[in-house]
């Protein structure tokens, strides 16, 4: 293939007179790209800042500076394409179009994404709480924007999608610092019931985990067909409250043989 001079020549012409045309725009544009990156940082950081000397809830801070950076940059980069003479009106339909798709194809998803803003915002747990909810009793570990993830008792980790979890009942063991144990003791109808109501009290008391007030409580429930029921209620803090109740259970009982009084197998009244 044979290459006429003079047409290379004008090409070359041509693309150094289009070049020098077109090279304000163009550092213009980059500058544009280089300024706003630098600015977009600061401005992220500077909101960091604000939200973290506000005290807002750090799964909050970062998933709001995380949507203020991806905006902005979405923002610069229509600015500078703009810049650079390129039409930018299809480019952001064809922006909204892909956006409506994806909304529609992860309905699921947005609602877990709903979710998660509302427990971040509204606040039914925090990190290192103990719930209950969809059927699971767990330590809170981490609040993820579309999953909330846990650490059940025998270490099992759990992770709840968000949308299920604000839409459904929560039990926050924690919130309040102190948790009640109810327990029930039924003894015989041949014990002294004075004596049994005594010997539970005294347990309660000499438990140092058992708090003083709310005061511990032991009073007759209910007289079934074979016992007259106790409930027993301590108080303990939340970091106690298992071996409060696996302790109560424990002295309870041995107290009660210990004073002669005979314990009865206790059945739940439907």
């Amino acid at each position: 293939m044979n290459l006429d001079p003079e047409q290379v020549s004008r090409y070359i012409t041509r693309f150094i007179d289009i070049l020098v045309d077109y090279s304000p725009r163009l550092i213009s544009a980059f500058l544009i790209l280089f300024i706003g990156l630098y600015a977009i940082r600061l401005i992220n950081r500077v909101i960091r800042r604000i939200m973290v000397k506000r005290n807002l809830d750090p799964t909050l801070t970062k998933f709001l500076a995380d949507i203020l950076l991806w905006a902005l940059r979405i923002l610069l980069f229509v600015t500078f394409i703009s810049k650079l003479g390129i039409e930018t009106s299809s480019f952001v339909a064809i922006l909204g179009a892909m956006g409506l798709a994806v909304g529609l194809s992860l309905q699921g998803s947005l609602s877990n994404f709903a979710g998660g803003m509302l427990i971040i915002v509204f606040k039914p747990f925090k990190v290192g709480d103990t719930i209950e909810a969809q059927g699971v009793i767990a330590t809170v570990l981490e609040i993820q924007i579309f999953v909330t993830k846990m650490l059940t008792g025998n270490n099992q980790t759990v992770f709840v999608p968000n949308g299920a979890l604000s839409n459904g009942t929560i039990i926050n063991y924690s919130m309040q610092g102190e948790r009640r144990a109810d327990l029930t003791f039924a003894v015989s109808y041949d014990s002294d019931i004075k004596k049994a109501k005594e010997v539970l009290l005294e347990v309660l008391n000499k438990n140092p985990k058992v708090l003083k007030n709310p005061a511990p409580e032991v009073f007759v429930k209910n007289l079934s067909a074979s016992s007259v029921d106790f409930a027993v209620r301590p108080w303990a803090a939340n970091a106690n409250y298992g071996s409060v109740f696996s302790e109560t259970l424990e002295n309870c009982k041995a107290a009660l043989d210990e004073a002669g009084i005979a314990v009865q197998p206790y059945t739940i009244q439907k």
